[in-house]
C-alpha cells in the first residue's frame, strides 16, 4: 500500500488553530452548536467536490481513449462521490458575495443528497434562514476555500481530513458538556486503538458518535502499512444530528462504513453482527435507557442490567457482538469497576468468573469535555489464548494510569505520545506480542493478576487496589534519623500552630466574637 501524503505536523498545527481563529471570529452571536454545522457541512462540500474535481480533470485527460468526464459512474466506480453542476464549490465560490449564496449552498447540499443515495438525510441544509448573516457565510466560504489550495489532490484531501476532525474538537470544547456527546479526545481514543491493533476483521461501534474510534482505526491501519480494505465497519448512533456528523466524518476520509441511526438497545441495527473489535466511549451512567422494556432481552446473559443504569447494560451487548475471539475496549465512569448497587456487582462478578477481563486500565482525571467523572477504560476478551506466545488464561492486566498526561489548560489534560506508547506497550508486552518486549510487573503502575487474587478483593476491577504504592528511591538516611527529624518538625508545626490559633482566638475577641 503507498504511504499517504504526509504533512508537517507543526506546520498543520499552526494552519488549524489559523482557520479556527478565523472561522471562529465569523461566528458572530451563534451557538457553537449551531454554528458547527454551518463550519463542518462546509468543509465537507469543499473536500467531495476537490475529490470530484482531481478525478475529473484524470478523465478530461483521457477522453481521447473513451473516459467520460460527465458520466458518474466514472466517479462512483473509485468510491468519490458525483458532483451535479450546481453542487461544484467552484459556483459557491465565484458566488460568495452575493445575497443569494444560502439558497446556493442549499440547492448544492440538495442536489448532491438527490445524486448519492448514501449521502440522504445526511448534508445540513439551512444555509438560507434569515438568522445566518449572508456576509459571513460568504467570507466563511472564502476560508475554507483556501483550505489545501495548491496541493496535491492526495494530500488536499488529507488535509481537509485533518481540518474536520480539529475542528470537530473545537467545537466539542466550546459546547462543554454537549460536546462531550458527539466527540471523544483524540488521546483517548488512541490508546484504544493502539491496544486493540485492529489490522483485520469488523469493527463495531453502537454508540459512535461522530465516528472518531473508525477515523482512528483508520490511522492506526495506515501508520502500520495496512490496508483500509482490510477492515468493515459497522456502527449505529442514536442522536440523528450526531449521526450526520459521523456519515460526513467518514465521507471526507473515504471511510465505507454502515452505520445505522437509531437506540441501540431498543433497536439493534446489526443484530446478528460478531465483531472482531467492539470500540466504544457510551454515555456515562445514562438513567434514561428505558430499561425496564428489556427485562428479558438475550444480550442479558450474565445478568439484567438496573433500570436506572445502563453501564453494564452496554458491557454485556459488547459482549453479544464479540465474535468467539473477538476484543472488546470501550470507555465507563470509574464507578463501572466497584459498584455493588441494584445487582452490578454480580453481574460484574460473573462477567470475571467467566474470564472475559482482559484488563483494565485506570485514567488521569480533566480527560474529557463532557464530565469531570474519573473514567476508565476496560478490555474484553472471549478467548485469551489468543496472544502469540502466552496463555493469558485465568489472568488480567491491571494498569494505573491516573499519574500521566499533561495539563492543556487549566480544565483539560491531555495524554502524550509516550502516555499512550506506555500504556499500549505495556499491555501488548503482557500479551506475549510479537515485538512487544518483555512484561514486569511495576509498583504502582501495572500488576498481572491472578482470577483467585481478584475473588480476594470482592471481584472489584480497580487497578489501584492491585498495582500497589511505587517503589520510593532509598535516600540513605537512617531510618531512626529520619524518625526523629520528622517528629521534631511536627512538634515545631505544631506549636506555630498553636500560636497561630491564639493569635485569631485573640482577634476575634477584640471584634466581640470572643469568649
Amino acid at each position: 500500500m503507498a504511504k499517504p501524503a504526509t504533512l508537517n505536523p507543526s506546520a498543520m498545527e499552526g494552519l488549524e488553530a489559523k482557520l479556527w481563529a478565523a472561522a471562529d471570529a465569523l461566528r458572530n452571536n451563534m451557538d457553537a452548536a449551531e454554528y458547527k454545522h454551518v463550519v463542518l457541512g462546509l468543509i465537507f462540500l469543499k473536500y467531495i467536490s476537490d475529490a470530484f474535481e482531481a478525478k475529473r480533470a484524470d478523465l478530461v485527460a483521457l477522453a481521447a481513449e473513451g473516459a467520460d468526464p460527465e458520466d458518474p459512474d466514472e466517479y462512483r466506480a473509485e468510491n468519490i462521490f458525483w458532483v451535479p453542476k450546481e453542487g461544484r464549490w467552484s459556483v459557491l465560490k465565484d458566488n460568495a458575495p452575493q445575497p443569494t449564496i444560502g439558497k446556493l449552498v442549499d440547492d448544492a447540499m440538495a442536489a448532491i443528497e438527490r445524486d448519492n443515495p448514501s449521502l440522504q438525510g445526511v448534508l445540513p441544509k439551512d444555509y438560507a434562514r434569515p438568522g445566518l448573516d449572508k456576509q459571513r457565510l460568504g467570507q466563511l466560504i472564502n476560508l475554507v476555500s483556501n483550505i489545501a489550495l495548491g496541493s496535491p489532490a492526495d494530500r488536499a484531501k488529507d488535509m481537509l481530513g485533518r481540518v474536520y476532525e480539529y475542528f470537530l474538537s473545537q467545537f466539542a470544547s466550546a459546547e462543554g458538556k454537549k460536546g462531550g456527546q458527539f466527540y471523544t479526545p483524540a488521546h483517548v481514543v488512541r490508546v484504544l486503538v493502539e491496544m486493540l491493533a485492529p489490522y483485520k476483521g469488523r469493527v463495531y461501534d453502537p454508540c459512535c458518535g461522530s465516528g472518531g474510534m473508525f477515523v482512528q482505526s483508520e490511522k492506526f491501519i495506515q501508520a502500520h502499512s495496512g490496508r483500509i480494505g482490510d477492515i468493515s465497519i459497522y456502527g449505529q448512533e442514536s442522536n440523528y444530528t450526531t449521526w450526520r456528523l459521523a456519515k460526513m466524518n467518514l465521507a471526507i476520509r473515504g471511510i465505507d462504513a454502515q452505520i445505522g441511526h437509531g437506540d441501540t438497545f431498543h433497536s439493534d441495527r446489526h443484530p446478528d453482527l460478531k465483531a472482531d473489535y467492539v470500540i466504544a466511549n457510551p454515555p456515562f451512567n445514562d438513567s434514561d435507557w428505558r430499561g425496564d422494556l428489556l427485562k428479558t432481552d438475550k444480550r442479558w446473559a450474565y445478568g439484567v442490567p438496573p433500570a436506572g443504569n445502563a453501564n453494564y447494560a452496554w458491557v454485556q451487548h459488547f459482549i453479544a457482538h464479540l465474535a468467539p475471539t473477538g476484543l472488546a475496549g470501550f470507555v465507563l465512569a470509574n464507578g463501572s469497576m466497584s459498584s455493588n448497587q441494584s445487582g452490578e456487582g454480580e453481574i460484574r462478578k460473573a462477567i470475571i468468573e467467566a474470564d472475559l477481563v482482559d484488563c483494565m486500565v485506570a485514567l488521569p482525571g480533566q480527560l474529557f469535555y463532557a464530565t469531570q467523572i474519573p473514567v476508565c477504560l476496560w478490555f474484553l476478551a472471549k478467548y485469551k489464548k489468543n496472544g502469540r506466545f502466552r496463555d493469558r488464561r485465568g489472568e488480567t492486566l491491571f494498569i494505573d494510569a491516573r499519574k500521566l498526561g499533561v495539563l492543556k489548560n487549566r480544565v483539560q489534560r491531555e495524554l502524550t505520545d509516550e502516555d499512550v506508547a506506555k500504556i499500549a506497550g505495556t499491555y501488548h508486552a503482557w500479551r506475549g506480542d510479537k515485538g512487544a518486549g518483555k512484561y514486569e510487573d511495576v509498583a504502582g503502575f501495572c500488576k498481572a493478576a491472578t482470577l483467585d487474587e481478584i475473588r480476594k478483593h470482592g471481584h472489584v476491577l480497580t487497578p489501584g487496589r492491585y498495582v500497589g504504592a511505587e517503589a520510593v528511591e532509598d535516600d540513605g538516611e537512617p531510618f531512626d534519623e529520619k524518625m526523629a527529624r520528622l517528629a521534631a518538625t511536627l512538634r515545631q508545626q505544631q506549636a506555630e500552630a498553636a500560636k497561630l490559633d491564639a493569635a485569631i482566638a485573640s482577634n476575634l475577641k477584640e471584634l466581640g466574637y470572643g469568649e
